[in-house]
């Protein structure tokens, strides 16, 4: 039994895991998650706004060369769903580098959208205003570089706006839709960015999440934690020069909930009609919820 015990807290200490009981720096403090890390919640938002200040700059291109460009599929998929729709007020949070954004106006700008609309609606183009909300500054810079590169750096349809999920600067429902994609599992309170999409949300408004999320297939499990914990790191490292930032990536995959825990927490932020779409086994996931 000794040898057991002596055994585990030479892991402890190999892994640079403390157990919490020991540290009194958490007598005053919650703790939570950082990948597989406990650390303070008054410390998690900055070591999550140092991981993309820190990828900023390779973001799109990692996303690419990790999915092998299905990201740019999964989006399109939550746009689909979203739905949008001339003169929407809409927020995508977490979106600084206006993948999403960019997707909901031009759909909404799309010659299908532009037929269904009277000659004296055109204005409802005008108003349409998709805010794209973000915690880091840097990401949001890469944002409005690529809507330059895009033509849309004159848009007034996208307004950039620097803010915390879980403290909206917003009026109680005034946007029709709300999105987040792989963001929602790096807030500190996930709970707390539920609620306040809520309170944002007009009636029949709706909530998208797209994210990362568990596999349930045994082989192709197996398959994918190898790739996920000996090849994503790796080519964070190549491609972007950052393996740890990677390293969270796939430690915060596995300690975000279920889907159909994640389901219930929407559920349990007063959405109604709760559903969530598994896409490549469970890779992702979209939830949707609606405001009633």
């Amino acid at each position: 039994m000794a040898t057991a015990l002596r055994s585990i807290a030479r892991s402890l200490r190999k892994n640079n895991i403390q157990p919490l009981n020991n540290s009194r720096s958490f007598l005053h403090s919650h703790a939570t998650s950082f990948g597989f890390k406990e650390v303070r919640e008054e410390e998690k938002s900055q070591m999550v706004g140092n991981v993309f200040t820190s990828v900023s700059s390779s973001y799109d291109l990692m996303n690419d060369v990790m999915s092998g460009g299905l990201h740019r599929l999964w989006k399109d998929r939550l746009v689909s769903k979203l739905n949008p729709f001339p003169g929407m007020k809409h927020l995508d949070v977490a979106g600084g580098t206006g993948d999403v954004a960019f997707r909901i106006l031009e759909n909404i700008n799309s010659v299908k959208n532009r037929a269904m609309l009277d000659v004296h609606d055109d204005n409802l183009l005008e108003e349409t205003k998709i805010y794209i909300c973000d915690i880091n500054p840097n990401m949001l810079n890469v944002g409005k570089k690529r809507a330059e590169e895009r033509g849309f750096g004159d848009n007034k349809s996208l307004i950039w706006l620097e803010g915390d999920a879980e403290a909206l600067k917003f009026e109680d429902d005034s946007m029709d839709g709300y999105t987040i994609a792989f963001g929602i599992r790096n807030v500190t309170h996930i709970e707390k960015a539920l609620a306040e999409a809520y309170r944002v949300l007009k009636r029949g408004g709706r909530i998208l999440c797209l994210e990362l999320s568990h596999v349930e297939l045994p082989v192709f499990k197996e398959l994918y934690d190898y790739y996920s914990f000996s090849v994503i790191p790796a080519l964070g490292e190549l491609v972007a020069g950052d393996r740890e930032s990677y390293q969270y990536l796939v430690e915060s995959i596995r300690r975000f909930p279920s889907q159909e825990k994640f389901a219930s927490m929407i559920a349990e932020a007063r959405f109604q009609k709760v559903e969530y779409e598994n896409l490549v086994g469970g890779v992702v996931a979209i939830h949707s919820g609606v405001k009633f």
